[in-house]
């Protein structure tokens, strides 16, 4: 698409009785955290807008790395987002931003500042050309430490999400943030609302996985902790034909797993963190099946989650 075509940028309707009706919003955050943000701020029922650098690749695609990382993600996140391409690099790419910041409340951004400086969308630039706009800053690391290079791996080992060497489940950080993107714009907007100028907010990735990390860091979740294997309310046992989640860890839960189970204890934290009904449960949970655990859950309404063993093929996450 050429630097100077591009959809007109606000196109949905405005969306009564949800908290961001009406605020337009336009994006140029790629990857993950932009894009999954800007779909939270699009179910609040924002009118968003996303620009993209054009592909080198023919074709109709933008350049958002995502859309050859999973083309899946891509597309669920950007249902309902009108998607234009400009390059900002060019005098018609900048036209057509600032022709659509002209109408927008927030610009959504996941470039380093560094790298925004050079396109002439520093906070100080947008605020004396577009003084209503309110900047949303997705980067590394808040503060000055914002221009120094990360990703996701990287800010969940730095916050010690990474352990044993084996690759985190999720993109914890990424997906973190994007929770913490989309409150920045909500706060944004209450801010505008209130002074009637814009301001700049900042999210940090890395500030992001930190607040994950917490209760690590607490001690809750390492495994002296009691959400980390010392109670025995709270462990994933072997079960006959997989395992099972078992979270009975207030003492009215915890008492009532022990009585499903014929385990003396009346729930309290000292008898859960002891090993004889850490042992007890966990030859009482191994003969049952998923089935018969799922019906166990059922009948004394105890919070447990059955996991049917995969074939080894698909164990892989």
């Amino acid at each position: 698409m050429p630097d100077h075509a591009c959809l007109t940028p606000f196109t949905s309707s405005p969306a009564d009785g949800l908290p961001l009706s009406g605020v337009r919003i336009l994006s140029l955050a790629l990857n993950l955290p932009g894009p999954a943000a800007l779909m939270r701020c699009a179910a609040m029922g924002a009118q968003c807008s996303k620009l993209e650098p054009p592909s080198a690749q023919p074709g109709p695609a933008g350049a958002d790395p995502m859309a050859l990382y999973s083309p899946q993600a891509y597309s669920d996140m950007h249902q309902g987002i009108a998607v234009w391409q400009a390059q900002l690099k060019t005098e018609d790419g900048q036209a057509a931003l600032h022709k659509a910041l002209d109408s927008a409340d927030i610009l959504l951004t996941s470039f380093r500042p560094a790298a925004l400086a050079k396109l002439g969308l520093d906070w100080a630039s947008l605020q004396q050309r577009h003084p209503q706009l309110s900047l949303v800053r997705i980067v590394g690391s808040a503060g000055a430490l914002a221009d120094v290079p990360g990703h996701d791996l990287t800010y969940q080992a730095e916050a010690g999400l990474v352990q044993g060497g084996a690759m985190p489940p999720s993109l914890f950080a990424d997906m973190a943030g994007a929770l913490m993107a989309s409150e920045a714009v909500l706060k944004a907007w209450l801010l505008r609302q209130r002074s009637g100028h814009g301001n700049l907010q900042e999210t940090g990735l890395a500030q992001a996985a930190q607040w994950l990390a917490l209760p690590w860091h607490w001690g809750l979740t390492r495994p002296d902790g009691d959400v980390g294997g010392a109670h025995a309310g709270y462990r994933v046992y072997a079960c006959a034909d997989g395992s099972v989640a078992v979270a009975a860890l207030e003492p009215h839960f915890a008492a009532r797993l022990c009585a499903a189970a014929s385990v003396p204890g009346d729930g309290s934290i000292a008898c859960m963190r002891n090993p004889a009904t850490h042992a007890a449960l966990e030859a009482f949970l191994a003969a049952l099946s998923c089935a018969e655990l799922a019906d166990l859950a059922e009948r004394h309404d105890l919070p447990l989650h059955p996991l049917a063993a995969q074939p080894a093929a698909s164990r892989r996450l």
